[in-house]
């Protein structure tokens, strides 16, 4: 008996992907549970995995398009027998020994290799036992196999000495070939930086975007952060970190000046009651916006673990369809990359979106002083159908008392 391993739904308005890795090769036992492939769509990349235990036989190579619902391999379950217990427990590293002998010469055979790391590793073409692990035993981590992908990506040329031979030995018809390699990599776009590339140019043809800017001290914010770090943390098991002061602030600025958290739809102006806050998050295989839900109704602590579990989901590839729709706003903190301005893109629909950047000391003139603050620029890209020039100024001018008199928020650490 064959169980068929069916593309499944990921979305509404998902109807295909693109089978990224196959993590179990074709002909190989699988048990149930066991992670076969990655698929990547233009919103999430998601992983699929065996339904029950059988030899896999795979009906689609990598890097092909695939639809919901299509069949891409099965899995035989009278095939190929399950390994015995016996030969399990012969399998098993002798704990006695040490974890290089326990999974080979370079200790890093794919059982030791977590799904991430295997997704690079295999996406990239990379031999891991050329690569140093720098985790736990010898293992290797994701920052490892990145780091390796980008070395191989950024590899010098050839000396002009070693061109020079080569050329000589080539024939006429190849030079023009080989001029070029190790000059260029050429790859196909995944579906996610497609789909990012086609929203941005579309938020720049359907809405007309301008940006206003003001500068916000982070003084006191700040201070009061370091003041409750270590009662934070130690009550909540988690740090108290700048955007959840943000993102209270936002919502405050949000209901002074209502038209920011609108959207357009058709000839309708659609105005939302409810404050569900995307966070960008930036990751290896591009952007996404997880969304906060109901933000106004979370405390301190349930914003600071949404952040913290929407970006660990997305660097792990694990994140869900259902936790990037519907967001009415958007945060997005070209900061932490050293960004020190900016003008954010919109997220269609919304009609907003507040660009944070990094904080840096600068000269400022206080009650006839001039002292070192530190600073920080916001932007606020808007749509102008939807909201005057007037209403946008007076939004990041709430948002701006909100962080430089923390206490105004609504506080509950």
């Amino acid at each position: 008996m064959s169980i068929e391993v069916k593309i499944p739904a990921v979305g509404e308005s998902i109807s295909s992907g693109v089978v990224s890795v196959w993590h179990k090769k074709n002909g190989e036992h699988v048990e149930k549970g066991d992670t076969l492939l990655t698929l990547e769509t233009d919103k999430v990349s998601t992983e699929i995995v065996a339904e029950g235990a059988g030899t896999l036989q795979t009906r689609v190579p990598e890097g092909q398009e695939v639809k919901i619902g299509e069949v891409v391999a099965t899995i035989d379950e009278s095939g190929a027998a399950s390994p015995t217990t016996a030969t399990r427990e012969k399998e098993k590293p002798d704990p006695n020994t040490s974890g290089a002998q326990a999974s080979g010469d370079d200790g890093k055979t794919s059982d030791a290799l977590s799904p991430a790391v295997r997704r690079i590793i295999d996406e990239e073409h990379l031999d891991p036992s050329k690569i140093r692990g720098t985790g736990k035993g010898g293992r290797l981590t994701k920052a490892d196999v990145l780091g390796a992908a980008k070395n191989k990506i950024e590899a010098p040329a050839p000396a002009p000495a070693q061109q020079q031979a080569s050329k000589a030995e080539e024939p006429e018809s190849e030079k023009a070939v080989a001029s070029d390699a190790g000059r260029i990599t050429r790859r196909k776009m995944s579906p996610l930086r497609r789909k990012i590339a086609a929203q941005l140019v579309m938020a720049q043809h359907t809405a007309a975007i301008l940006t206003t800017f003001n500068e916000v001290d982070m003084t006191e914010v700040m201070a009061l952060r370091a003041k409750s770090q270590d009662a934070f943390t130690k009550k909540n098991k988690l740090k108290l970190g700048f955007m959840s002061f943000f993102i209270k602030a936002t919502v405050q600025a949000l209901k002074a000046v209502p038209a920011i958290n609108s959207r357009i739809e058709g000839d309708d102006l659609i105005q939302n009651n409810f404050y569900d806050i995307g966070v960008a998050v930036g990751t290896e295989r591009g952007l996404v916006v997880p969304v906060v839900r109901d933000a106004d109704k979370k405390s301190f602590a349930e914003l600071e673990r949404d952040i913290a579990e929407f970006a660990l989901k997305a660097r792990e590839g694990k994140i869900k369809i259902e936790d990037l729709q519907g967001g009415t706003f958007t945060i997005s903190n070209g900061g932490v990359y050293g960004s020190m301005l900016s003008t954010p893109i919109l997220n269609p629909p919304q009609s907003g979106i507040l660009g944070m950047h990094k904080i840096m000391d600068r000269a400022v003139v206080i009650e006839g002083e001039v002292l070192p603050r530190p600073m920080m620029y916001l932007a606020l890209s808007y749509d102008h159908r939807a909201v005057d020039g007037k209403e946008a100024v007076t939004f990041l001018v709430k948002l701006k008392e909100g962080i430089e008199n923390p206490k105004t928020l609504p506080l509950d650490f």
